[in-house]
């Protein structure tokens, strides 16, 4: 089969162009500004690239054109279509679909889904459920949203039976505006947590947990008449009120007292209890109770697939987390003398007010007395570009000792909004500037944290060269 795929370069499209290639199809593909690092691991794994969604790419004539959801039938200020081969489609009445529809025809027919859905930590859950998986030998599939440093790419058809997804909730397709995650036909549901997000295409939180309910759904029920799991988080309320509305599969709960996965310790070294009994040992690099949730999250899952908690929480002790998420991005000796120290520069995908908390009150929790925090972020999901959750900026912050936030493109105004910060916040929508504050406020034993969903400018680089340089 020969599938063109527009939008390509996303991260789950992206994903789904290497399933492919690797399951032996022809892949085609194109989207707005091909560029690295996408474009090179496309490319070498033979996939002819195009740049810009011509509507002349029908003449290649393939068996399907599968969309991705950043394909819409918006028109430019001139009146013409933001994506021509799109509407050429229609005209034509050639075949297409969705990137998820695809791979649940094309992909997980026949597999032991293990779908990881949740507003945060599905990517690193999923990639340490895979983990877990490929250590107790059973060579899982998995497609996530980032690059499992463990296995150094995103996507793999694997051997095994299992195949781990990272179940987004965000909509399918300008076709099919469900929730990606209801195409996956899970055998086991791991619902993270649940609190409002997207405002671009949920009204609120009830939306969202509607469509959660949807996956419920599809997910196997138990006993003599199937095999499916749904684990939850207990700590919340939000997912109570989902299986409230329905549930026909065994249910596993973690983090909650009385759940049946929980944890005693240190975010970074902890004892694994399953039904309160000790069952593992985690030692990790990780910090964070998300990346302890999150454990407990996998391991459960793992445990459906008949691995012991024991060989799981072994295994978390070898996980290496995934890129962007707290990736150090490097360090630089700044000072002299008896003030001379390092300032350590970090990378992460943080981008909902919750998000950012959790990750900055793990690292907090992780550093000696007297180290600080340094924020620079920018606001740059849809979310939070319509300002919906302005007001829980502080909020997110306060493990910050410093913030600098890059306001370039908001329709609000970011320095109302950190306000109540005072002095501790600096907002520009100049990145350089915000590079240049950053520089100029860092001292020895600081920690610098760069939060967005996007590249950011280069920030990272900027930062170490202007600390180099200072």
């Amino acid at each position: 089969m020969h599938i063109h795929i527009l939008g390509i370069c996303g991260t789950f499209m992206g994903g789904l162009a290497a399933l492919a290639r690797e399951a032996g199809h022809k892949v085609t593909g194109c989207d707005a500004g091909v560029y690295p690092p996408m474009s090179d691991q496309l490319r070498a794994l033979g996939i002819d690239l195009l740049d810009g969604f011509a509507a002349d790419q029908i003449n290649l004539n393939p068996d399907i054109f599968v969309v991705g959801n950043v394909v819409s039938r918006a028109r430019l200020s001139d009146g013409n279509p933001k994506f021509p081969l799109m509407e050429a489609i229609l005209d034509a009445g050639l075949p297409y679909t969705s990137g998820p529809q695809w791979l649940s025809e094309h992909i997980l027919q026949g597999r032991h889904v293990v779908a990881i859905a949740g507003t945060h930590g599905k990517t690193t859950t999923a990639a340490m459920t895979s983990w877990v998986l490929e250590c107790a030998g059973l060579q899982p599939g998995f497609l996530v949203g980032g690059v499992p440093l463990n296995f150094g790419i995103s996507a793999r058809l694997g051997t095994g039976k299992a195949f781990v997804i990272e179940a987004d909730e965000y909509d399918t397709a300008f076709f099919d505006k469900r929730s990606k995650f209801v195409h996956y036909r899970p055998r086991t549901a791991v619902l993270n947590n649940l609190e409002f997000d997207h405002a671009d295409i949920f009204d609120d939180l009830a939306a969202i947990e509607r469509q959660f309910h949807y996956l419920v759904r599809t997910v196997p029920g138990t006993g003599a008449h199937g095999s499916g799991r749904i684990v939850v988080n207990g700590l919340e309320e939000s997912l109570a009120r989902v299986l409230h509305m329905g549930c026909w599969s065994e249910v596993r709960s973690f983090g909650a007292a009385v759940g049946d996965f929980t944890a005693v310790g240190s975010a970074n070294d902890f004892e694994v209890l399953h039904h309160g009994n000790a069952a593992g040992h985690v030692r990790w690099g990780l910090t964070g109770v998300h990346n302890q949730l999150n454990a407990l999250a996998a391991i459960a899952a793992a445990e459906h697939l008949g691995v012991a908690p024991e060989a799981a929480a072994t295994a978390l002790g070898r996980f290496e987390n995934v890129k962007r998420r707290m990736e150090v991005r490097g360090t630089v000796t700044v000072g002299h003398d008896a003030t001379a120290g390092t300032v350590t520069v970090y990378d992460d995908f943080a981008h909902h007010p919750t998000a950012i908390r959790t990750t900055l009150d793990g690292l907090r929790n992780s550093l000696p007395s007297g180290e600080r925090i340094l924020a620079v972020f920018e606001p740059r999901s849809n979310t939070m570009k319509l300002g919906t959750m302005k007001a829980l900026l502080p909020w997110s912050l306060e493990n910050a000792d410093l913030a600098f936030c890059h306001s370039a493109g908001l329709d609000w105004d970011a320095a109302s909004a950190l306000a109540p910060m005072a002095d501790r916040a600096l907002v520009s929508d100049q990145l350089d500037v915000l590079v240049a504050a950053a520089t100029r406020a860092a001292r020895a034993g600081d920690h610098i944290v760069c939060m967005s969903n996007g590249g950011f400018g280069g920030v990272h680089a900027k930062l170490l060269y202007s600390l180099q340089n200072i």
